[in-house]
């Protein structure tokens, strides 16, 4: 696969620049997702740059893709239609991915995207990020987001549309994880996915290159099953049951959902009428009443915890020892109720899973959550296994300024259980 493997966010900046060309690559460089070395600062360096040399956007067939500049494509590609899938530029890419990748407003990038396509320009254009077995494809450039929350492209909908009507596949790992992470993300990519053909068909070149390395499309759309259950997104639900999608599927098993399907997910994290919309559909239900007891505690639902603990006084107890970072997904939640809820019941406040409750609460700028936690107790000095940060560094990392100025002044005030 190394063909196919970029490093664009390893490529250095503030080079020389004495040419057009070492400011064309430049520009490209600080104009275009990267996955790795995003910011908005990046952006506006780059529109001071163009300011500076407004005659970047004919400089290269890719900085007049990057900026939507149609005069220019049309002459560069008049020259040399073969341009349309050349790779080249900083990044070693096509045209068409600077052009998704670009978050620099261009004059007329559908109009580009159209005019390339026309010439030979493959909708699925791609590449490996780092290698990694998920191709990021101008359909991912165009919807953005990601672990980043990085924007979407200026036409989002109407580029992906593009893409697809041309012959990208909708089965897009990568688009729909970056889509997916972000979680007030409405379901609109996922209508126009559905509609592409998500969860159909042999999954396209990239799965063909990759093989079993790629999700099959079955997988991808158990996957936003899962995803959606987890988060109670029942409208998302009801787009992809009639989808065919297989309800007791784990799709690729991804290690954050701990190898639960879709029922179990949404029963643990309290989402009840999800729960019933899935049995309703077939899916496979569990006796177990520890994954109740669980979910109780998610909705804060007290008189449930009574009947259950009624009926069992050993289950919470269990339920502790069967999920003890369940506190953890509440206080990431912002369920501040929650929270309080499991601490009354026993959950450790400080327990580490990844991170503290604490460390989530104050990363999501629940600032309720993190008023509670440390009122409960919860230790602000703690710092995770893998970054070595307490949650004050969590929360500056984030850019929650009201969780961070919350944390700046705090003292560890232990519970008096």
């Amino acid at each position: 696969m190394s063909a196919y493997t970029r490093n664009p966010h390893r490529q250095p900046i503030g080079g020389p620049l004495t040419s057009a060309a070492e400011r064309a690559d430049e520009f490209l460089r600080l104009a275009c997702l990267t996955y790795g070395a995003d910011s908005v600062e990046r952006r506006h360096r780059a529109r001071a740059l163009l300011d500076a040399h407004p005659g970047l956007s004919a400089t290269s067939i890719y900085t007049a893709a990057a900026l939507g500049n149609l005069a220019a494509t049309r002459r560069f590609l008049a020259a040399d239609p073969g341009l349309a899938s050349r790779d080249g530029g900083p990044f070693e890419w096509e045209p068409l991915l600077y052009l998704a990748y670009s978050r620099v407003d261009g004059d007329d990038p559908i109009g580009v995207a159209q005019l390339l396509l026309e010439h030979g320009a493959d909708p699925e254009a791609g590449y490996l990020w780092e290698g990694l077995p998920s191709p990021f494809t101008a359909l991912a450039g165009a919807f953005g987001r990601g672990e980043g929350d990085q924007p979407p492209h200026q036409h989002r909908f109407n580029l992906a549309r593009l893409l697809l009507n041309a012959g990208a596949n909708a089965n897009d790992s990568q688009a729909l994880y970056n889509c997916g992470l972000h979680r007030d993300e409405g379901d609109d990519y996922l209508r126009l996915l559905l509609a592409g053909g998500l969860g159909r068909g042999s999954g396209g070149i990239w799965h063909q290159r990759l093989g079993d390395a790629h999700p099959s499309p079955a997988q991808l759309l158990q996957d936003e099953l899962i995803k959606a259950a987890e988060r109670g997104r029942i409208e998302r639900a009801r787009l992809l049951l009639p989808a065919g999608v297989i309800v007791d599927g784990i799709g690729t098993g991804h290690p954050i959902f701990e190898g639960r399907n879709a029922w179990e997910l949404a029963t643990i994290n309290g989402h009840a009428e999800f729960a019933k919309l899935l049995a309703a559909h077939g899916a496979m239900t569990s006796g177990d009443p520890v994954l109740g007891f669980l979910g109780a505690c998610m909705r804060a639902d007290r008189p449930a915890i009574d009947r259950l603990i009624g009926a069992d006084p050993s289950i919470r107890d269990a339920a502790i020892d069967y999920r003890p970072h369940h506190i953890v997904t509440a206080a990431e939640n912002g369920l501040t109720d929650a929270v309080r809820l499991m601490v009354e019941l026993g959950f450790d406040v400080d327990v580490l899973h990844r991170a503290t409750p604490l460390h989530q609460a104050a990363f999501h700028g629940h600032v309720g959550t993190v008023e509670a936690l440390l009122e409960l107790g919860a230790d602000p000095e703690i710092a995770d296994p893998a970054y070595r940060a307490t949650p004050l560094g969590w929360a500056e990392h984030a850019g929650q300024s009201a969780t961070a100025e919350l944390l700046r002044t705090a003292r560890h005030r232990p519970s008096a259980s």
